[in-house]
């Protein structure tokens, strides 16, 4: 028996007989259980002391390639909530949440968002590019999901969840305002942002900004060699002088890029490392989504040629590019 059936199985043992959580004691923190990094920020954002927020993916990992483990299962059956992302974003995962979902209360947060305000899906029809979170205008309006299913987990805290996902939006909206300043600092000609894949087309779209992924929006897609090569015709073409690696992503076709460049004769540099798909290491700025957004769009401009404080927007950047 391979270890994807043990695993299946234990799945369905432990949804057939597990224990569903009671509602929470005004005592105790509500239990939450997070995809992703940038969910669970949010959540400990908006629910204060009141929650108890686990995030499933850490710093590193790819939500678009995870599979749960069994530690994992425990966790989502125990919780009292669960917040998953949605967009297929978790495509791993996503047969086990829909189970889940049928017993217990699981809430894909950014499934809320219009069709209209999404980009499609390249690869499969009728969905939809799951990296909202890189426009922070988006990203704020997915901070209601948030907030009421933590007021219908736990309705006593509605006022302290109300204020807090205010608190955080205006920050957010602070960001946001920060973000635009310093991408229009870039010249024109240089406002290309080209990555490992496609997770930055929200970003561009929100700053104004070109936007090249070698893979597709899902990093199971290959990147194959008539790719890579169209790349460096555009990058010899329009003198583009840096491209960008990303920490949940391997740099392997990054480099292909810059030594298929350098092979014609046209020197490009790693302009940085960006936060994509997860954020930095949990007790850094890096490691929240303000920082997350902050450490890449400062790296960005200045790698571009643009004007932004070396340590970001509140001096609080460890080591921007």
């Amino acid at each position: 028996m391979t270890r994807r059936s043990v695993l299946n199985l234990t799945i369905a043992a432990a949804l057939a007989g597990m224990m569903l959580p009671g509602p929470a004691s005004a005592a105790e923190p509500l239990g939450v259980v997070a995809t992703t990094g940038m969910i669970a920020d949010a959540a400990r954002r908006i629910g204060g002391d009141l929650v108890e927020v686990r995030a499933l993916m850490g710093p590193g990992v790819d939500p678009h390639s995870y599979r749960q483990t069994r530690s994992d299962i425990v966790a989502l059956i125990r919780a009292d909530l669960v917040l998953s992302h949605g967009l297929y974003l978790e495509a791993q995962m996503e047969q086990f949440l829909g189970q889940l979902g049928e017993r217990s209360t699981v809430v894909p947060v950014a499934d809320t968002l219009p069709p209209d305000r999404l980009f499609a899906h390249a690869t499969y029809q009728d969905k939809y590019d799951p990296h909202v979170w890189m426009s922070p205008e988006l990203w704020a309006d997915v901070l209601p999901a948030i907030r009421d299913a933590l007021i219908a987990a736990r309705p006593d805290g509605e006022a302290t969840f109300r204020a807090n996902a205010d608190e955080y939006r205006a920050e957010i909206e602070a960001l946001a305002a920060y973000t635009a300043e310093i991408m229009a600092s870039i010249p024109a000609e240089r406002r290309v942002l080209v990555t490992a894949h496609d997770a930055f087309s929200y970003f561009g779209r929100t700053f104004d900004v070109e936007v090249m992924g070698i893979q597709g929006i899902s990093t199971e897609s290959e990147a194959g060699l008539a790719r890579i090569e169209a790349l460096v015709d555009t990058l010899v073409s329009r003198q583009i002088q840096a491209v960008f690696v990303e920490t949940s992503v391997s740099d392997r076709n990054m480099r292909a890029l810059v030594e298929g460049a350098r092979a014609r004769g046209h020197r490009v540099t790693i302009g940085g490392e960006l936060y994509s798909d997860a954020m930095g290491e949990p007790g850094t700025y890096e490691g929240t989504y303000l920082g997350m957004i902050d450490h890449n769009a400062t790296t960005i401009a200045r790698a571009l040629g643009g004007t932004a404080p070396e340590r970001g927007r509140l001096g609080k950047l460890g080591a921007a590019s």
